[in-house]
């Protein structure tokens, strides 16, 4: 497990604000590492136990699929999460992606 890499995920995801959206894609390529999605979404596995805490429900797949929701006890818990921010989601998928996406690369200053 590359704890550093997995830091540097954690970091991006605690600065999505309430009611926007990003994905695994999204955060790899402003970390530089733009083919790594999956090890993002590996790092995902593990926010629960960082601290301070990630908010991993806001990190989806690149169509706004809630491609996570089976690591959330229950599964419904990350649709729950996100509607309470008033993020609209329909059959696992948020609805208005582009709308509520968020882009690190554009939203944050990594230098």
């Amino acid at each position: 497990m590359d704890t550093n890499f997995y830091e540097q995920v954690y970091e991006i995801a605690r600065l999505i604000p309430k009611g926007r959206v990003t994905s695994y894609g999204a955060i790899a390529k402003s970390l530089g590492a733009a083919k790594s999605s999956r090890m993002v979404g590996h790092a995902m596995l593990y926010a629960g136990t960082a601290h301070p805490r990630v908010p991993a429900h806001r990190v989806v797949n690149s169509s706004g699929l809630l491609t996570g929701k089976f690591h959330f006890k229950p599964p419904e818990l990350m649709e729950e999460l996100l509607r309470q921010e008033g993020v609209e989601v329909k059959n696992d998928k948020v609805v208005n992606f582009k709308k509520v996406f968020w882009n690190p690369l554009e939203e944050i200053n990594l230098d």
